[in-house]
């Protein structure tokens, strides 16, 4: 009788040590995918600037738009914060709080818009945009989780994502992660 509690003993030790050593590689597995998901990134923004549509007026009277990548601003926009992370295959996570008009009638309000992004590395002709439009909410709150097409080029050399309507103007524009060593 002893053999066999001896014997239960044992494959007890045994199985504890088979759950310890799978818990030991489901932990290194999570944390090397959250590691290679953070490197994995072509390139992120943090924070966002929300549009003025004049840069100025020449000497000559003309009205300066803000013409940013070749891409016409909207009317004056704010954004209270935008976050925003780009995979080198073109997923692209967006999300934005208090998108609102800052100009108007519609003074604080979405203005029933709809948004999606663009991200140019390089010149006004190396752009990828998501679609469709996600609408913003009243608060003006929006993600877009989508993928890019064409898929943006990798590296990513100077890049600018904005944040424009179905008529393509754009309205907000993200700030480049430096911090995490883009260019």
């Amino acid at each position: 009788m002893n053999k066999i509690h001896g014997g239960n003993f044992a494959i007890g030790n045994m199985a504890r040590a088979l759950v310890l050593t799978l818990m030991a590689f489901m932990v290194t597995g999570l944390a090397a995918a959250q590691t290679d998901a953070a490197a994995d990134s072509l390139v992120k923004f943090k924070g966002g600037i929300g549009v003025i549509p004049v840069t100025g007026v020449g000497a000559n009277g003309v009205v300066n738009l803000n013409v940013v990548r070749g891409v016409n601003p909207g009317a004056p926009w704010r954004i209270a914060d935008l976050q925003a992370v780009i995979s080198p295959v073109g997923h692209i996570k967006v999300v934005g709080r208090g998108l609102l008009l800052a100009s108007g009638n519609g003074l604080g309000t979405n203005a029933r818009q709809s948004v999606h992004a663009t991200l140019f590395c390089g010149p006004a002709a190396s752009s990828s945009s998501s679609l469709p439009g996600v609408p913003l909410a009243a608060d003006g709150d929006f993600v877009i989780d989508d993928f890019l097409s064409p898929p943006p080029p990798v590296p990513c050399d100077s890049p600018v994502l904005l944040i424009r309507n179905a008529g393509g103007v754009w309205f907000a524009a993200g700030i480049p992660n430096l911090a995490d060593g883009q260019k």
